[in-house]
């Protein structure tokens, strides 16, 4: 029943390999494309200068300046004039105009109270920017990392391709030579096949991730890809719990927005109550009469003077629509503050076991794991030179070394991630590579 399985299953492998073999003869890899180098630090410089989501945002705060201005206006006095006619034609009574100004006088310190909201709100823009950037940075990060990873995983895949590519020339020879069967040979070309194909799809996701550091960058270019530099080495920080817990307290900008937003609450609420004070209208002006030539009651030119005030009845004082509008909107800036607070508070301790977690996993392959599957490989193709190994044994080594790899790799990725999220959490930042 083995013979029969091994039988079927070396059939299987064989025909496989000559579905792929007319495929791979035809796929040319590129990877020598057109690079430039980045490093880390002139990226992140980059995505600041250029990022045109980030550019917008930056916009907000020169509209908030803006609204500063807008707040200090004081409302403009009114001209007026006129011309009347006392039936001159007939009743020869006279004739005149008048010319006036009105003008409104804001009272209960309402510009300071417009400047007060514009300024509070001009703080919160920048708080907004603030988190924004950091947001920013740490995705634009991210990216960095996946390029960088991904080409790691390419030049271990290639690595891999060239190895079993040079088995399955030295079993060529041996098949020849009867040392090997031609089932044995047909095997070691499927293996290079197979990761050759792998070679390929990670060729692709390398350049999809060198693709997103130019989108974030706010660049178009497709001639000129994007190498990264680095390596995973510098990701090892040593943290107090507590402490990073105070600092993101201090430092976390969504924090400090909402307790910005908190402030422009209050001034919204003072603004909504200084706006029931009524205003006064003070006006004043100057009417002009002819001379009235009526033979029954003539009178001689004139010029009459007047200045007075108005008073609003403010009947909409009544609805208190506005008032509790912005009285409401300051609870819920209340609320909103301490949602942050324990959400932050849960991310920094998250943040926090997940990096330990990735430290702890780290230390692992400092115990001699990958010089003891690169040993075993070595031991199992020598043997098998020698003909003391079966090829299946040298596969599956091989196999087990390249997962220990990109187990490797993967570990070092999401230790690296794990600290930017940590770094993240608590508000600070000292990411170099």
């Amino acid at each position: 029943m083995t013979i029969v399985k091994n039988l079927l299953l070396s059939t299987y492998w064989t025909l496989l390999l000559l579905a792929l073999a007319p495929i791979q003869a035809q796929v040319v890899v590129d990877t020598t494309f057109h690079k430039k180098i980045m490093t880390y630090s002139d990226y992140i410089e980059a995505v600041a200068q250029n990022n045109l989501s980030y550019a917008a945002e930056k916009l907000k705060i020169n509209i908030a300046q803006a609204a500063i201005e807008k707040a200090k206006i004081i409302p403009d006095p009114a001209f007026n004039t006129g011309f009347f006619n006392n039936d001159q034609q007939h009743m020869k009574m006279g004739y005149g105009y008048d010319i006036g100004l009105d003008w409104t006088l804001e009272l209960g310190g309402k510009r300071k109270a417009r400047i007060d909201l514009a300024k509070s709100e001009s703080e919160l823009a920048q708080y907004a920017l603030q988190d924004f950037f950091q947001r920013l940075r740490a995705e634009a990060t991210m990216h960095y990392l996946t390029a960088l990873h991904q080409e790691q995983l390419v030049k271990l895949q290639l690595s891999s391709y060239e190895a079993l590519d040079q088995l399955a020339k030295s079993d060529s020879v041996r098949e020849k030579l009867g040392a090997i069967t031609a089932i044995d040979a047909t095997q070691s070309k499927l293996e290079a096949a197979s990761m050759w194909n792998q070679v390929i799809q990670s060729i692709g996701h390398w350049k999809s991730a060198l693709g997103n550091l130019d989108l974030l960058m706010g660049s178009k270019r497709i001639a000129a890809v994007t190498s990264t530099s680095g390596d995973f080495s510098t990701f090892n920080r040593n943290f107090h719990l507590h402490d990073l817990i105070e600092q993101a307290q201090l430092y976390r900008s969504d924090l400090l927005y909402a307790l910005q937003h908190q402030d422009a609450s209050q001034k919204m609420l003072k603004l909504a109550n200084v706006n029931r004070i009524i205003d006064l209208g003070i006006n004043t002006g100057l009417t002009r009469n002819a001379a009235a030539r009526n033979e029954i009651a003539p009178s001689p030119a004139f010029t009459a003077t007047n200045i007075g005030i108005s008073i609003p009845l403010k009947f909409s004082n009544k609805q208190k629509g506005e008032l509790k509008e912005a009285y409401y909107a300051q609870q819920q800036s209340a609320v909103q503050y301490k949602q942050i607070e324990l959400q932050v508070h849960t991310e920094v301790i998250n943040a926090y076991y997940q990096y330990e977690a990735t430290q702890k996993q780290l230390q692992q392959f400092n115990t001699g794991l990958l010089q003891n599957a690169q040993a075993i490989l070595k031991g199992k193709r020598y043997s098998y030179e020698r003909g003391e190994s079966s090829l299946l044994e040298v596969l599956l080594a091989q196999r087990a070394y390249i997962e220990i790899q990109q187990h490797y790799y993967e570990t070092l990725f999401n230790n690296a991630a794990a600290l930017v999220e940590l770094e993240r959490s608590a508000g600070i930042w000292d990411i170099h590579f």
